[in-house]
């Protein structure tokens, strides 16, 4: 990730990039907590940083995240989360590690195949998927 050409060090950018992806802060928010760290910087600016530095970010975690297996169970469930029902539909390998998952307000007819290109997308290509008797 180059910096070079910024008014701020890697660690200020990194940190006010941190705040806004990790928590649901707006970018005055984010102004605000780094004005509290004694750092002056606008929120135009944190947003530029945000949509500059994000696929970088991403890049790193997807390095350092562990590998799953080639064998994966899949499922649909319905929870509530803060008071409203959703469908969890969530992708473990055989260790029971989490592969992937995705949280629905409403169940769609494209939600379940959506997911599945998403989470061979982002890891490997199962040799097996095992699933409930939902219909996934």
């Amino acid at each position: 990730m180059n910096t070079k050409g910024h008014c701020y060090s890697k660690d200020i950018i990194l940190q006010a990039v941190y705040f806004k992806l990790r928590f649901t802060l707006s970018y005055r928010d984010v102004e605000e907590i780094m004005k509290i760290r004694g750092v002056l910087v606008d929120h135009a600016t944190i947003q530029r940083w945000v949509y500059k530095f994000a696929p970088f970010i991403e890049l790193e975690m997807k390095k350092r995240k562990g590998r799953v297996g080639t064998s994966w169970r899949l499922d649909e469930t319905y929870i509530k989360v803060k008071g409203i029902w959703c469908y969890l539909y969530r992708a473990v390998d055989k260790l029971g590690n989490k592969v992937d998952f995705l949280l629905t307000r409403k169940r769609q007819r494209m939600s379940a195949p959506s997911f599945l290109i998403k989470a061979i997308g982002n890891n490997c290509r199962p040799r097996v998927i095992n699933i409930d008797k939902s219909g996934f």
